[in-house]
């Protein structure tokens, strides 16, 4: 799991950056592979940096899985807890540019368990407003 101190602002900022122009609309060109790894890996390790725990796995296959939130650890099977979601919709939930529970609702992302919801008190990770010239 990730540490606080091996997440660099800085390198998560620049990396959901170089993914911003096609979260803000989706007909621009899609990212390179490794563009769109890079800004979600370094977006859920965020995640889990600022809110450590293993009661939650946060799944954006194929890229990354990792545990958040403290409470009950999880360490066989599939957790209690879970919220899966496809590489753009967690993007756009990392720089809030959508809601959680508005992605829930509309099937974009599967959230299993009670705390899994507890991941949107630590949302957005890098704000990105439409309008401004950079997050």
């Amino acid at each position: 799991m990730a540490r606080r101190t091996d997440i660099d602002p800085g390198v998560v900022r620049a990396a959901v950056t170089a993914v911003r122009d096609w979260l803000l609309d989706e007909s621009r060109p899609t990212p390179s592979r490794a563009d769109l790894a890079a800004a979600v890996r370094g977006t859920a390790r965020a995640l889990a940096a600022a809110a450590p725990g293993h009661s939650v796995e946060v799944r954006v296959p194929p890229f990354v899985a990792v545990q958040c939130i403290e409470g009950p650890r999880h360490t066989r099977g599939t957790p209690p807890n879970v919220v899966e979601t496809d590489p753009r919709t967690w993007l756009l939930l990392a720089t809030g540019l959508q809601d959680l529970a508005a992605a829930v609702a509309a099937g974009t992302v599967e959230a299993s368990g009670s705390r899994a919801p507890e991941i949107g008190r630590w949302l957005p990770l890098v704000p990105i407003r439409p309008g401004e010239d950079r997050p």
